[in-house]
């Protein structure tokens, strides 16, 4: 029998303490009887994510008295113990969010390579790339950001961390029942769990996972109560840093202490800009994602895409000749800017922008061997997104990743925590591509403390200066697309919440020169677009897409939030 099938509980708020979670109304957190939801209409809150628990955790904390910082904190946390595949203390991530006093901001706590990185780190005598270093084990870990952005997060929140973390910490102590979902992929994944560690780990089953069995994480309980207790130090230094040092060592890692101890999240200026008369706010460098959406609604905005129709072959080839470009822009002159010159503002200028369609013809493919990047004047898959929204207008939207599905595969012995291997998202060697097939150059190339650049796209559309769209996707380069479909399929083509982020998704990311479309996409349009001359590669889902629709209440006072949890995986939508 299939877990969801089986299992049902209505949630409201829940208060945590060191010997348990009740319920404020007296039912108790069950975690071993919940229930997926794709999508709920609510007047006080919302939050979507990727685990029905985490949703949970994010809208009793909303219940308690905490803004949407507050629950987006303690949902990455809760996602951290239920969904180890993505959810993480050992990776990073990107936080946007517009609070109610109108203030955006951006966080960014993106992994960053090790003071003893090199260049050529995972090049062979001979030159060549070695994949499996840079995508797997000890060596692949860049310096971990998840925990320090959420205390970088805190200065907005208003509920003591204490409160926050304390979900997540008895769910890792107490354990939880997984999904038949949540098994299939821990089952997939046995013989890597194997492979890069040489501990006990909670993740291996003599005889293997199934729906509804309790996974109990005792080590990663601890390293929590450590966080708790020391706060940001409790990771960074003592016990916990001493565990990730020490697993290093076990096989040629090289994050040192002083890497960990040194590490800072940093706040950036968001992106911001126009689409026809909505307000845009992004991920800025060193995530790829916000440039790109700019690039591609730009590109399209001067020609009417909303009369050609959803999902018309001449839609459809507008947003791939777009996405092509903006891609052809990232494998060019994208990367951190801390290390880097990146020219933004020109990259996101209307006359660029507009010079980069000028060889678009209608009903004929482009080619990614003609189309390079813009000629200027002088000057990664297994991620997960939370959105979340309050009654006070205060909307967050957070993308985090561990890079490659369970990151490294490699555990914190003593920790329980997976680390990323988010060193692959750096040009391991310039037109190289990555396990996403992103190609880079010199602008993203592996250097000592600098952030590797990302395609996390989290994202807030305001209307008439009010939050109306919360968004955001896992999918490695197919994230931003994603995002740019998913605005365009609402403001554009008038789809509804749900439709738009279900209804099937297609990506090109210039090289390799293919449309990619999922397998579900109409049969009618590929055979179109391929007599325009497009090569079409049809692939399983493409991101889990988590969406809040936002509108005034009818009587003028308060919103109405439409949550969408995607219809893939166990994504699921909570609200009250």
């Amino acid at each position: 029998m299939k877990y969801s099938s089986i299992v049902a509980l209505a949630l409201a708020g829940m208060v945590c303490c060191e010997t348990g979670c009740n319920n404020q109304a007296g039912s108790p957190l069950n975690p071993f009887a919940y229930q997926i939801q794709k999508s709920v209409t609510s007047s006080n809150g919302a939050v979507v994510s990727a685990h029905p628990l985490a949703s949970k955790i994010g809208i009793m904390i909303l219940q308690q008295g905490g803004n949407a910082v507050d629950a987006a904190i303690a949902t990455q946390l809760a996602l951290a113990v239920v969904y180890p595949g993505a959810g993480n203390l050992g990776g990073g991530g990107f936080m946007v969010a517009r609070l109610k006093n109108e203030q955006i901001l951006a966080i960014d706590y993106r992994e960053k390579a090790p003071a003893a990185a090199t260049r050529d780190m995972y090049l062979d005598s001979t030159g060549n790339p070695v994949m499996q270093l840079s995508q797997h084990g000890h060596l692949s870990a860049g310096v971990p950001g998840t925990v320090a952005g959420l205390f970088a997060s805190m200065k907005y929140a208003v509920l003591p961390f204490r409160q926050l973390v304390q979900p997540a910490i008895d769910l890792a102590e107490k354990g939880f029942a997984v999904t038949a979902e949540e098994a299939a992929s821990l089952n997939h994944t046995q013989e890597a769990f194997r492979q890069y560690n040489t501990s006990k780990i909670a993740f291996i089953k003599h005889d293997g996972w199934k729906g509804g069995d309790t996974l109990v994480q005792p080590d990663l309980s601890e390293t929590l109560k450590r966080i708790r207790d020391k706060g940001q130090s409790g990771f960074y230094e003592g016990e916990t840093a001493r565990l990730i040092v020490s697993e290093m060592k076990k096989a040629n890692g090289i994050i040192s202490l002083d890497d960990l101890k040194n590490y800072e999240a940093k706040e950036r200026q968001p992106v911001t800009f126009q689409y026809r008369g909505y307000t845009v706010v992004s991920m800025p460098l060193p995530s790829s994602g916000g440039i790109i959406l700019q690039q591609c609604l730009k590109m399209i905005e001067q020609r009417d895409i909303g009369k050609m129709g959803f999902h018309s072959p001449q839609a459809v080839q507008l947003m791939t000749e777009a996405e092509r470009r903006a891609y052809a822009d990232r494998a060019a002159f994208m990367g951190d800017e801390d290390f880097v010159k990146v020219p933004v503002k020109t990259l996101t200028g209307n006359t660029y922008l507009q010079e980069r369609m000028a060889d678009y013809i209608p009903g004929k493919a482009g080619s990614s061997e003609r189309v390079h990047a813009g000629k200027l004047p002088p000057e990664s898959e297994e991620t997960t997104h939370l959105s979340i929204a309050d009654k006070w207008g205060n909307v967050v939207a957070v993308t985090t990743t561990l890079n490659g599905s369970y990151g490294s595969k490699t555990i914190v012995s003593g920790a329980g925590f997976l680390l990323n291997n988010e060193m692959d998202d750096f040009s391991v060697k310039p037109g190289v591509p990555n396990m996403y097939g992103a190609l880079g150059t010199e602008a993203n190339a592996i250097e000592p403390n600098k952030r590797m650049l990302s395609s996390m796209t989290p994202t807030i559309v305001l209307k008439d200066n009010a939050p109306y769209l919360v968004a955001g996707t896992p999918g490695g380069t197919t994230i931003p697309t994603s995002v740019f479909q998913t605005i365009v399929n609402i403001i554009d083509f008038g789809l509804s919440a749900s439709d738009a982020v279900n209804r099937p998704k297609f990506h090109h990311q210039w090289m390799p020169d293919e449309l990619f479309v999922e397998n579900d996409f109409p049969a009618a349009v590929t055979d179109s677009l391929q007599a325009m001359g497009y090569t079409i590669s049809a692939r399983g889902n493409i991101g889990r897409t988590e969406l809040i629709k936002i509108e005034k209440s009818e009587t003028g006072r308060g919103y109405t939030f439409e949550a969408i949890a995607d219809k893939c995986g166990d994504d699921s939508a909570e609200g009250y």
